[in-house]
């Protein structure tokens, strides 16, 4: 006899956000995650215990992420001179190294977006649960905040930061003795209870809690986006009336289905990276100075240098990360949009899917190099004994990572869907 892991809502509908499919709402039992049956895109997942896990894993992450600042991060010496780095010293040598925008968008990613995120998902989870609990609280201001912080999850990028750090101290092993402080210690905890505490969130449950979803008369069972009789919050997944022009249960923009204004938008961030993507990879991405004398090295010449020394598995990471990753997912973008509003069965349309997920996946990997940089220009300061500087191509391959981002997120998936189906749960 099977279990019913199913809350029905009758009369409530929704649609996924990737392929477009209108199926009956129907909330998860606690443990379980709905599917959509068409793309297997996950539309909702409900905790066992959706309050305690959360401040759980919450507050230990900042307090984690606390102590990654206030201690030293690293060392470095080489013939009697040493050197000692945090995380707030490598963005400020950045800085002082005429890369400020780049030590920002270190800052944003590994620090402020990630404390962000993490303070108001645990203070709206509150909220969401004392609803659930029959509380009456303000919810306008909690529907601001729900409309941005959802939104940074993609741009939390403490899990790269620290393979980053793993593979720039592989770097200058052979050149000197690196040493470990406590801040890299909780660095690497604070990184494992993000990803964990990422996981756990999930945006549809909150919104379901604070304001429920409202019937839609005006569509049917296994209509999607092609059928154009109505259009979906991004933010909370309501379906609204097609001429809407605001979700009537968060105020957010209507997510209608335009494919050419997706596809021009997209198409102009993939162009951008294309074009920053030259630079990235044709001027010196570092400068190293030793002795008196200053070298400068490219991403290719980097790899190149490791992989003589010995140093394969970071060679191939290196290689990987900021070579193979990019140049895929220009190429797959690319083809992907090529492939919008052309008819495909359903088994090609799903293929296209799935690379669309790994390409959007993948994509943020591609900043390890650039967090490497950072920690090198922090680290090895000798003045001329040794120094690090990052070069033009650093500015210019975090833009290629920024670009392909924005390109993949703007793409509405929508566009490599023609069919439907029914619904589909696991544990």
């Amino acid at each position: 006899m099977s279990q019913n892991i199913y809350s029905r809502h009758d009369g409530v509908l929704q649609a996924c956000e990737e392929c477009g499919l209108v199926t009956p709402y129907t909330e998860p039992q606690p443990g379980y995650r709905a599917h959509c049956p068409r793309c297997q895109h996950g539309l909702q997942s409900v905790l066992a215990t959706p309050f305690q896990p959360i401040w759980a894993y919450g507050a230990a992450t900042l307090i984690m992420l606390g102590l990654s600042l206030g201690f030293p991060f690293l060392s470095f010496s080489v013939q009697g001179l040493s050197q000692k780095a945090s995380l707030w010293s490598a963005l400020i040598s950045m800085h002082y190294a005429s890369n400020s925008l780049l030590a920002l968008v270190i800052l944003l990613c590994v620090v402020i977006l990630p404390l962000i995120y993490i303070s108001f998902s645990m203070l709206i989870y509150r909220q969401a649960y004392l609803v659930q609990q029959g509380r009456t609280i303000e919810l306008s201001w909690l529907k601001r905040a729900s409309k941005w912080v959802f939104r940074f999850e993609s741009w939390l990028m403490a899990d790269v930061f620290l393979v980053g750090i793993l593979v720039a101290m592989v770097k200058i092993l052979s050149l000197a003795e690196v040493g470990f402080g406590p801040s890299f210690w909780a660095f690497c905890i604070y990184t494992l209870l993000l990803v964990k505490f990422v996981s756990l969130v999930d945006s549809s449950w909150v919104w379901d809690k604070l304001t429920p979803r409202v019937t839609t008369p005006y569509v049917r069972v296994g209509e999607s986006h092609l059928q154009q009789n109505h259009g979906v919050c991004p933010i909370c997944g309501q379906l609204n009336a097609i001429n809407a022009a605001e979700c009537s249960r968060c105020d957010g923009a209507v997510h209608k289905y335009l494919p050419a204004h997706s596809m021009q938008a997209a198409w102009a961030f993939l162009l951008a990276a294309t074009v920053f993507y030259i630079p990235a990879n044709f001027y010196p991405i570092m400068y190293t100075t030793s002795v008196g004398q200053t070298e400068a090295s490219t991403i290719i010449s980097g790899v190149v240098l490791l992989w003589h020394l010995g140093s394969y598995p970071v060679a191939s990471i290196i290689f990987f990360a900021s070579i193979v990753i990019p140049t895929a997912k220009i190429a797959s973008l690319a083809y992907l949009f090529r492939q919008a509003g052309k008819a495909h069965s359903s088994d090609q349309s799903i293929i296209n899917q799935q690379l669309y997920r790994v390409t959007e996946f993948i994509g943020r990997w591609s900043m390890i190099d650039i967090f490497v940089v950072a920690l090198l220009t922090a680290l090895v300061q000798l003045d001329e004994l040794m120094a690090i500087k990052p070069g033009p191509a650093a500015l210019s391959f975090a833009m290629v990572v920024i670009l392909t981002m924005l390109s993949a997120i703007t793409f509405d998936s929508r566009v490599l869907w023609r069919q439907s189906s029914t619904t589909n749960c696991e544990k």
